[in-house]
């Protein structure tokens, strides 16, 4: 069973360096009026000082040693504490005046994914998963979210614009943040990743568990960072491309679907907008059927992924294929996997969604 973790915040009440100052005037039996006179400084600075509204500084801090004993230190950290008290509850007023942000965020998908820890979501709790939705996406502040993350909705290139849950896109793309952060990887180098590209092709014919890591390592030693992050529900992506800074892009692949035919096609798809296309833009991608019209760098992408995959010399005979055996020899003669070639033509409509898809596989990264 998932552990489900509880955490509680400081009390609202907490005790200013004032309180020991007034505490030991107490017992010394000296007035404000004496105690300022020893400390060289005003009856004003010393009721603020008391009450918590003037803070100790070093050189206030060397004057209380002299004037009331301990150490320095010692009232230099009361003052620390008591700040860092303050800040909690102040902390702890704003997270509670955000938790309605949670209603668009797919808080327990994440939860069950493991990127924020898993909790109850009452009101006890609620406080705490908006900071863990704070420290997840890197911000301080719901709105930050949206300048960073929603305000970008206007650089997404979408093949669905009625796409919207922009909570589910964002936190999908977010995990792929976090994971291309723990990989080093040298300044993009287009020359490096134009000649690494033409041997991924050849890396369609293995098994997910052999290509997968051959792909990473060859984006990777070309600085393009390659991702696979399970799909969010309401997200509906299947891939994007994205520069991450001037000298680092990113491929995320959601596996939507799965088959390798679409894997292959959306991969070089997203390859594609790295190599065509501006670095200011993020090419979020759904797997279609034709049916929405792409924008002109969309339909870049798809054609280039075509042409590729399958050069468009080959077209006269791939409309040819009418059996498994024809697709095969075809697949083989080209280099790549028949799943390929019959994703193609179904694209195509030569043959229709439901015929040879035995033809293909899953792609399955545990192998």
């Amino acid at each position: 069973m998932t552990e489900v973790t509880t955490l509680s915040f400081t009390s609202d009440w907490v005790s200013p360096p004032g309180d020991t100052i007034a505490d030991i005037l107490e017992e010394k039996d000296w007035t404000q009026v004496e105690f300022a006179e020893r400390l060289q400084n005003t009856t004003k600075f010393v009721s603020q000082l008391i009450n918590g509204k003037a803070p100790i500084t070093e050189d206030t801090a060397v004057r209380l040693a002299r004037v009331l004993g301990s150490t320095e230190k010692f009232w230099l950290n009361r003052e620390a504490d008591y700040r860092a008290q303050l800040a909690q509850i102040e902390e702890k007023t704003r997270l509670k005046s955000w938790v309605d942000w949670l209603e668009q965020l797919p808080v327990k998908e994440l939860m069950n994914q493991r990127q924020i820890t898993k909790r109850r979501l009452d009101s006890k709790n609620k406080p705490l998963v908006v900071r863990d939705m704070l420290s997840f996406f890197g911000v301080s502040s719901p709105e930050g979210w949206s300048a960073c993350y929603v305000g970008k909705e206007v650089a997404y290139r979408r093949t669905k614009e009625e796409q919207s849950d922009l909570g589910a896109i964002t936190s999908w793309l977010r995990i792929g943040e976090v994971e291309a952060e723990k990989q080093v990887c040298p300044h993009y180098h287009k020359g490096k990743f134009q000649k690494a590209i033409k041997e991924m092709r050849s890396f369609t014919v293995l098994p997910a568990a052999e290509f997968l890591p051959k792909l990473q390592q060859l984006c990777r030693e070309s600085g393009v960072v390659f991702v696979l992050v399970p799909s969010v529900s309401r997200a509906h992506v299947s891939g994007v491309a994205r520069w991450l800074n001037p000298h680092k892009a990113l491929i995320q692949l959601s596996l939507y679907g799965k088959s390798n035919d679409r894997f292959w096609f959306t991969f070089f798809h997203e390859v594609a907008h790295i190599l065509l296309h501006g670095k200011d833009d993020i090419f979020l991608d759904e797997w279609s059927k034709g049916k929405d019209v792409p924008s002109l760098q969309e339909e870049e992408a798809n054609q280039w992924a075509k042409e590729f995959l399958i050069p468009s010399k080959y077209n006269p005979e791939l409309a040819q294929l009418l059996s498994k055996e024809q697709v095969k020899v075809f697949a083989d003669r080209l280099g790549i996997h028949p799943g390929i070639v019959v994703g193609r033509l179904q694209y195509d409509r030569t043959i229709s969604y439901g015929w040879m898809n035995e033809l293909k596989e899953t792609v399955d990264p545990a192998g």
